[in-house]
Order: structure tokens, then C-alpha cells, then sequence
């Protein structure tokens, strides 16, 4: 029964290959799930209470146009935006840090599993040794969104085993929703159909190479997911500002920061479209014609797309590329620095307590 809602949902927002919100900011049928989310009728004709459990229940009063508009609740979000994107590129500056710290001895473990492959008989049709050749061939930045891609695919399988109410909680993003700030995250991995999961994830694929190059594993996956953040925040301010607050999935406003970051460093790249491969265009004029696109659906109203995140995602990802990256991953040495000191003191250096790096 919840895959079947599920599945009326995706076909009254429309197929969106990137973020899809709910059209006319309303969720269909049963799907209000307060008063809040609900518009006050023009005609509004009294009804009676249908069920004795409802007799004594009084009727929710019709909120005022002005009351949801409250920015104020746009303070926990903008503080848990701030404050996660800040320990996503703490966490990276770490992980970097013990990754260079343990390349010696991965290397040394390497060569002693090489030379046990060699003197162990080789098996014919050997499917782990088929997937592990698989897996090497790939390049850094595919193996780096591969564990993206899984968990989006996951979410998008729990959404017809999982309870209706907790998906919509906590894997949909809204401002006048009852929880603000865990679905900014969790709502980029949520997809409710197939088309739209399966487009964001090739846009992905197809950047991860370029990305990761340019920043780095651990670098990429902190711009990720504070572009993910980003988007949603961009979405709540826009949505609080017009009174729209259709809920919104995808993982587009996060994918929009790696295409625009991209597109920003390498302009001259030549790109073309999966259906027409014949006709191709440069990477900067690709990235002008989204933002203008996602432009002129903020300005013209339109409810297709949540155009507000894919800006967000798009402006952050040309900021970083720009400004951020010399602001914050350049300058991450004493945080670093602080790190070391910290595992030298509770002897997490390779020589014992007190051992140096």
C-alpha cells in the first residue's frame, strides 16, 4: 500500500531528473500531514465528525497567510547547516590525514597479499577475483561515489518497506515541517522514482572522475554533502519567502555543486547530452544556460523543479571552486596540526605512547 502511494506521488509531481518537489506545494490526498501543510479552503463548508473518536476534537482553525512565514525558524537549520558543512570538512581534513599516515604499511600489506595470491592456486571462474578486477579498473572518483550511489539506491528501496510517515518525516524536506534540520541531509539520498534516481546517479557518475581529481577523495565528499545541506537551506529560505512548502527529495542540489565546480575549473570541456551524443557545447556555457534555467523558474514561478536548491547547489559549488577552497582546505593545517597532537599524546603514533608521525 505504500509503494502504491508512493508511486501516485511520483506521477502527480512529475518525472523530475534532478530535485522534485510536490507540485502546487501541497502533498495529494493523505498525504497533509498537518494543519499546517494545508491551505484554508475559499468556501470552507462546515462538516460533521465523521467517527465518535472525533466528536470532542476541535476543528484546526485555517493558519493566517503571514504566520508560517517566520524566518526565525530558519535559525536551527542555518546553524545546523553551518555547523555540519564545517565538521564534514573537519572529518575530511582528518580522514586525509590518517590515510597519509597509514599509506606505508598498506603498502607493505599489498605486497604480502600479492605474493599469497601468487602461491595460492588460481580458481577458474573466480567471481570475487572477477569483481575485485572490476573495482580496480575504476577510477578514484567512481570508487568514491560508488558508496553515494548504494546509499541512495537503499533509501530508495525503504521507501515502500519502511512506514509511510517516517519517510515522509525524515526523508522529505519542508520548512513547515515538525523536523528541520536531519532531513536537510537525509532527503538528498531519497529519490521516490526510478527515473529520477537513476538520472541523478549517472549525472554523478559522470562528474565523479573530474571531481575527485581536482579535490581530492576526502575533499569531494566534505563539498558533497555541505552542498547537500546548502541546497535544502536554499530551498527552506525560498520556500519561507513565497509561502510554498512542498516538500522536496533528490540528490540535484548536491550533484549541481559537482557539475558547477567542474564546469567552473574546466570551461573550455567539450560536453554533450546522453539522447543527442551529436551535438556538443562547452562546459561554461552549459552551466550559464542551468542557472539561467533555474533562474527564470524562481522568477517565473514555476513548481516543476525545486529550482531554489539547484541554485543553491550550483552558487555553492562555483564559490568553493573559486574562493572556498583557498579559504577553508588550504588553511586546515592547524586543525591538523592540532590532530597530530592529539594521537601523539594519547599514543596513537606508530612508535607507542609518544611516538612520532
Amino acid at each position: 500500500m505504500a509503494w502504491r502511494s508512493c508511486s501516485v506521488l511520483c506521477r502527480l509531481i512529475g518525472g523530475d531528473p534532478f530535485l522534485c518537489s510536490v507540485k502546487g506545494g501541497r502533498w495529494p490526498g493523505g498525504f497533509q500531514q498537518h494543519c499546517s501543510f494545508k491551505k484554508a479552503s475559499r468556501t470552507p463548508e462546515p462538516k460533521q465528525p465523521e467517527g465518535p473518536r472525533l466528536q470532542n476534537q476541535a476543528p484546526c482553525p485555517p493558519r493566517s497567510p503571514a504566520a508560517p512565514r517566520a524566518f526565525s525558524r530558519l535559525v536551527r537549520p542555518f546553524l545546523f547547516t553551518v555547523g555540519f558543512s564545517g565538521c564534514s570538512f573537519g572529518a575530511a581534513a582528518i580522514w586525509q590525514y590518517e590515510s597519509l599516515k597509514s599509506r606505508v604499511q598498506s603498502y607493505f600489506d599489498e605486497l604480502q597479499a600479492d605474493w599469497l595470491q601468487k602461491l595460492r592456486p588460481q580458481k577458474r571462474g573466480d567471481v570475487r577475483k572477477e569483481i575485485n578486477q572490476w573495482w580496480n579498473s575504476l577510477t578514484e572518483g567512481q570508487k568514491t561515489v560508488a558508496g553515494i550511489i548504494v546509499a541512495n539506491v537503499l533509501v530508495f528501496c525503504a521507501w515502500p518497506l519502511v512506514p509511510l510517515p517516517i519517510m515522509l518525516r525524515y526523508f522529505t524536506s519542508s520548512p513547515a515541517s515538525s523536523a528541520l534540520c536531519v532531513p536537510m541531509l537525509l532527503s538528498t539520498f531519497s529519490h521516490m522514482s526510478l527515473f529520477h534516481l537513476a538520472a541523478n546517479m549517472y549525472v554523478l557518475w559522470s562528474f565523479s572522475s573530474s571531481a575527485v581529481s581536482m579535490l581530492g577523495r576526502e575533499q569531494f565528499l566534505a563539498v558533497y554533502l555541505s552542498a547537500a545541506v546548502t541546497s535544502s537551506f536554499s530551498s527552506y529560505l525560498w520556500k519561507t519567502a513565497t509561502g510554498r512548502y512542498g516538500p522536496s527529495v533528490g540528490a540535484s542540489g548536491a550533484i549541481m555543486a559537482v557539475l558547477a565546480l567542474v564546469c567552473t575549473k574546466m570551461p573550455e570541456a567539450k560536453l554533450a547530452i546522453i539522447f543527442l551524443p551529436m551535438f556538443t557545447f562547452t562546459a561554461a556555457n552549459a552551466l550559464k544556460a542551468i542557472v539561467a534555467m533555474d533562474t527564470a523558474g524562481l522568477l517565473l514561478g514555476w513548481r516543476f523543479f525545486d529550482h531554489a536548491a539547484h541554485l543553491g547547489g550550483a552558487l555553492f559549488g562555483i564559490w568553493y571552486i573559486l574562493f572556498g577552497h583557498e579559504l577553508i582546505w588550504k588553511n586546515r593545517e592547524p586543525f591538523v596540526k592540532l590532530w597530530h597532537d592529539l594521537r601523539t599524546r594519547s599514543g596513537g603514533g606508530p612508535g607507542g605512547p609518544g611516538g612520532a608521525v
